[in-house]
């Protein structure tokens, strides 16, 4: 008998692999396009690469609050979150502190968590305006911001948007379930997932986590 336990982590199941997936059909359409010798195909087939690493790893590995830290480049993470997105429509843009140094922590659950958080804003920004994703450091930690240009938030939903399951809105596809699994990353990262937003100007999530610095 399938439990309520079981259709909820094949209900997040599907949601994450769908990402991903989306990413490799993207890339294929670019690449059956790109004729020409000096297209990007490294590019391409390295993101390829990495949407396949997502979803093996989204299938082998259910369990949200596991994290396997390693020395991770989080603008390279960020800057390839975007990249896909651009593959597919998105009018996304990134701003990366170039003085960022590596730091501790999971690359394939921080792009899950990146993925979520940057399809949530293309979902509800006008396609004229752009998506910004933001990479900086600061005090003992490391952000990244991901602004909207959409409808926003009213004050009194803000904290409910990061349940499972909690759409505010029915005219668009999805399932609830991104923003609670960022959040549910940010956390076993030892960090926090935030939202800033006034109805009408948009949102900006933010993602803090500790700046964790791996040995020489």
């Amino acid at each position: 008998m399938t439990t309520d336990a079981d259709r909820g982590r094949l209900a997040i199941l599907a949601h994450e692999v769908r990402s991903p997936v989306a990413a490799l059909v993207a890339i294929a359409e670019a690449l059956a396009e790109d004729v020409s010798e000096g297209a990007p195909r490294r590019e391409l087939v390295a993101l390829a690469v990495g949407a396949c690493d997502g979803i093996a790893r989204i299938v082998g590995d259910a369990a949200l609050g596991s994290v396997r830290l390693q020395a991770v480049d989080i603008g390279r993470v960020a800057a390839d979150t975007a990249a896909a997105a651009r593959l597919r429509g998105g009018n996304v843009h990134t701003e990366i502190d170039a003085t960022l140094e590596p730091i501790l922590a999971d690359p394939q659950r921080l792009r899950q968590a990146l993925d979520n958080l940057v399809s949530n804003a293309v979902a509800h920004s006008p396609p004229d305006e752009r998506v910004v994703v933001t990479v900086r450091s600061g005090n003992r930690e490391v952000s990244i911001e991901v602004a909207d240009a959409g409808e926003g938030i009213p004050a009194n939903e803000q904290a409910r948007i990061f349940e499972p399951g909690v759409r505010l809105t029915t005219d668009r596809p999805g399932s609830g379930l991104g923003l609670a699994i960022a959040r549910s990353i940010a956390q076993a990262h030892g960090g926090t997932l935030t939202v800033d937003s006034i109805p009408g100007e948009g949102a900006t999530f933010r993602l803090s986590l500790p700046s964790r610095r791996p040995l020489a």
